[in-house]
């Protein structure tokens, strides 16, 4: 819920936070976009999903969608939860592939159970250890979401929650709620050594036991800042196992595709399709 590469300043209950003016300054600013994908990139990574499988995905605290972009560029379908309608308004208004609810995940995850393949959370977790209200107790908020969660996810799916714990208390409190739900897993941390880099994701493994990820170090941080030069982000798709190219035609008839395989009303094709269109003034 709170991107950026940055702790959350406001310690006031989110779905007061996040009205729609700041929910389309949020959805906007291009940092923001460019670090919420990194991170998202990063979840799903750490998901080590099985290649060429769809996978069904929890998006927890999806906001406008922006994890739920990268999901679907690699071709997964995706289910986003958030408790601000303010974000989810925009994410509506982006005409995002996956589906969406507006409900709190500190009052559980109401899924039928093995219903997903997986869970990614970016930035969103942390809040639960805040008691907005005086009926608000932390422990017991953690432990019905990763209940509730835990029950959700197939066996042998992964959750991986990013997450900016204030103190060592908090990321503590976190993990232990995980694993009394029943979870196994850890903590991995990417650039331990960087003050604005260092990301701590929770990697949890739902009924089998798996080896735990390793970290980014900060050397290879430093390799993928230069490589990051010199790379445009048609390259960047175009490596992403084997996609097209961002807004290409066939980036467009594939995004297509996949919604009328999501029965979705889709236009039909014709020569125009994908066609970039003249400024007008």
């Amino acid at each position: 819920m709170a991107a950026g590469g940055r702790r959350p300043e406001h310690r006031g209950p989110p779905e007061l936070f996040y009205d729609e003016v700041e929910a389309r300054k949020y959805a906007h600013n291009s940092r923001m976009i460019e670090i919420q994908s990194q991170m998202s990139e990063r979840a799903v990574e750490l998901l080590g999903l099985p290649e060429d499988h769809q996978c069904l995905l929890l998006d927890v605290g999806c906001g406008s969608g922006l994890s739920g972009d990268y999901i679907s560029e690699q071709g997964h379908c995706w289910v986003g939860l958030d408790i601000s309608s303010a974000m989810l308004d925009v994410a509506v208004e982006r005409d995002v592939e996956g589906d969406l609810m507006l409900a709190d995940m500190g009052q559980g995850i109401p899924f039928r159970p093995g219903t997903f393949d997986g869970c990614i959370s970016i930035s969103a977790v942390q809040w639960l250890c805040n008691a907005d209200k005086k009926t608000h107790s932390p422990p017991k908020r953690l432990r019905q979401f990763f209940s509730t969660l835990y029950t959700a996810l197939a066996r042998g799916a992964r959750a991986v929650l990013q997450l900016y714990p204030e103190n060592p208390q908090q990321l503590e409190l976190i993990t232990s709620q995980a694993m009394k739900a029943g979870f196994t897993g850890g903590v991995v941390v990417d650039y331990p050594n960087s003050t604005r880099a260092k990301k701590f994701f929770l990697c949890l493994f739902a009924g089998a036991a798996g080896v735990l990820p390793k970290g980014l170090s900060t050397e290879c941080g430093e390799e993928e800042a230069t490589r990051a030069q010199f790379t445009s982000e048609r390259l960047r798709f175009r490596s992403a196992k084997g996609k097209s190219a961002k807004k290409s035609r066939d980036w467009v008839l594939e995004k297509k595709e996949r919604r009328r395989r999501q029965g979705k009303e889709v236009r039909a094709d014709t020569k125009y399709t994908g066609r970039k269109r003249r400024p007008h003034f």
